[in-house]
């Protein structure tokens, strides 16, 4: 049942009731002052937390001219994860399975046949028993795991899915690592951001990263990816299509010797008003923003030591794991590209020990670059993986009543599982 256009309207002109503060010109003037006066250092209780690579700036690349130009990389590859999400049973299990996979261009058929599997299972009930060694299928070219979670009730779900999900695309990642012989993009974040947050969100989570080897090593699957890349001088960076950092936004409300009223919800919100051109035109209700969408605009590569970034800078002690190159090296650094044809911002991260470079700097921001104007968004070659990765809700569907089948156990579903199922997908 739709809404009828008096319905609309009542809840259109709650909008009315909301004065939201600052407008739009000041907002962009005042995203100005924070780019001029507060990141180079951006400092937060005597610890810099955001500094430059190498000399703050914002640039621009014709979309059509930069898609023209020849690559900085000859060749690519893709890495991705895809998960079912987690699932509960009425036995008491709650499980979650991830599948990786790597693309390659040109493609490499025997490569994208490979995939890593990975089944995380929690249970409340002791007694519960997994063999958690790794087994072989598809004639060798895949591998699988099953892995148990110790009791966390109350965070079942989200260790279960971070789990699985790193723990796959860690492993792929190593697994293949000599395959990849100009540049490897992931899908997402250098390192595992998730479970990298858990430490400052629940104490619960903490003691399960402290007392629990699973999560130190899935994070030192991550630090040992940096390390073979380095060693062989072959980049990799992570892509991230929905950034929600809040460093910046975060340390500029706590500074107490500045009056600032920062109006961003997070780092992505200032970092588009800054790089997003356009100019105030006449309208019938007086003027509007009119965006120019010819070109790619991006920032300068930044170090990040804040938030989720802190353990793998010089001073953290990333989760205990033993780090064999300077620490430095480990650091996310990382540059913003805002694509106005869509109005999105993107966050490319690599590891310090490539971007100090400044040669290999520009290549990656080129190649990147490229790769957003001619894909009109993520790279080709994430899509690629993310296609070969992905598992379908179908598929989904298929792979509970399977399990159900396994465990004896139907899937333990609520009102809202029955409602949705009888939507189409």
């Amino acid at each position: 049942m739709t809404l009828d256009p008096v319905h609309f309207d009542g809840i259109a002109r709650l909008a009315g009731r909301i004065d939201h503060g600052t407008d739009e010109r000041d907002r962009r003037a005042f995203a100005e002052t924070v780019w001029a006066e507060f990141l180079d250092p951006l400092v937060h209780d005597g610890r810099t937390v955001l500094e430059p690579v190498d000399e703050q700036a914002r640039r621009l690349v014709d979309c059509e001219a930069v898609a023209l130009d020849d690559p900085a990389f000859p060749t690519e590859h893709g890495l991705d994860a895809g998960t079912i999400n987690p699932t509960t049973f009425k036995n008491g299990l709650v499980i979650d399975i991830a599948q990786a996979a790597m693309s390659a261009t040109p493609s490499d058929l025997d490569l994208h046949r490979s995939r890593t599997t990975v089944m995380t299972v929690h249970s409340n009930d002791e007694t519960m028993t997994v063999d958690e060694t790794w087994g072989k299928f598809d004639e060798g070219y895949s591998r699988s795991r099953a892995v148990k979670i110790p009791p966390l009730p109350r965070f079942a779900e989200g260790v279960v899915h971070a789990l699985a999900l790193y723990l796959a695309e860690s492993t792929h990642a190593r697994d293949h690592a000599e395959t990849v012989s100009d540049l490897l993009v992931l899908d997402g974040p250098l390192y595992p951001r998730g479970l990298l947050r858990w430490a400052d969100q629940h104490p619960d989570l903490a003691d399960f990263l402290l007392d629990d080897p699973r999560p130190t090593t899935v994070l030192e699957n991550y630090v040992r990816l940096v390390e073979t890349f380095v060693d062989r001088n072959v980049p990799l960076v992570g892509f991230v299509k929905n950034p929600a950092t809040r460093v910046l936004t975060r340390t500029l409300k706590a500074k107490r010797d500045v009056d600032l009223s920062v109006p961003w919800s997070d780092d992505s919100a200032l970092f588009t008003r800054l790089l997003e051109r356009g100019e105030y035109v006449d309208d019938v209700d007086g003027d509007r923003w009119e965006r120019d969408t010819s070109a790619l605009t991006y920032t300068n590569w930044f170090r990040s030591r804040g938030g989720v970034d802190r353990p793998l800078s010089a001073e953290g002690d990333a989760l205990g794991v033993e780090r064999h190159l300077e620490h430095e090296a480990y650091e996310v650094t990382f540059f913003v590209v805002y694509d106005p044809r869509d109005d999105l911002l993107y966050r490319i991260e690599a590891p310090y020990a490539f971007t100090k470079d400044p040669e290999t700097r520009e290549r990656l921001t080129m190649q990147l670059l490229q790769d957003v104007a001619i894909a009109h968004g993520p790279p080709t070659i994430v899509a690629k993986a993310d296609e070969l990765a992905r598992i379908s809700n179908a598929e989904k569907a298929s792979l509970r009543e399977t399990l159900e089948e396994r465990f004896d156990a139907a899937q333990d579903r609520t009102y809202d599982d029955h409602r949705w199922d009888e939507q189409p997908y």
